[in-house]
């Protein structure tokens, strides 16, 4: 692909998907409801976006590192809320 119609295809890309991310993590933050977020699919989604970054570093592309970098930070804020919920949770439920 021609790196200028790569370049304006790829930023424009990374930064939508990447804010699009914003709203869940700032509600969830929030309002500390994660009861419709899936543990399992959080986790799968952030280990995928893990695995981008380090794709993004190996091929020294900017747009994947930027997007993946942010990503996973809002998807790991995310991801922790969701597991101290449940382990929250668990320790009412025990009681």
């Amino acid at each position: 692909m021609n790196t200028d119609l790569s370049t304006l295809l790829g930023y424009p890309a990374a930064f939508l998907t990447t804010v699009a991310f914003v709203p869940q993590a700032w509600q969830s933050w929030h309002t500390r409801d994660l009861s419709g977020i899936s543990l399992p699919m959080y986790a799968l989604f952030t280990l995928g976006v893990a695995l981008w970054l380090g794709y993004g570093l190996a091929i020294g592309s900017t747009p994947v590192i930027a997007a993946n970098a942010v990503t996973l930070m809002l998807a790991s804020v995310v991801l922790w809320l969701k597991i101290v919920e449940m382990r929250r949770e668990q320790a009412i439920e025990e009681r």
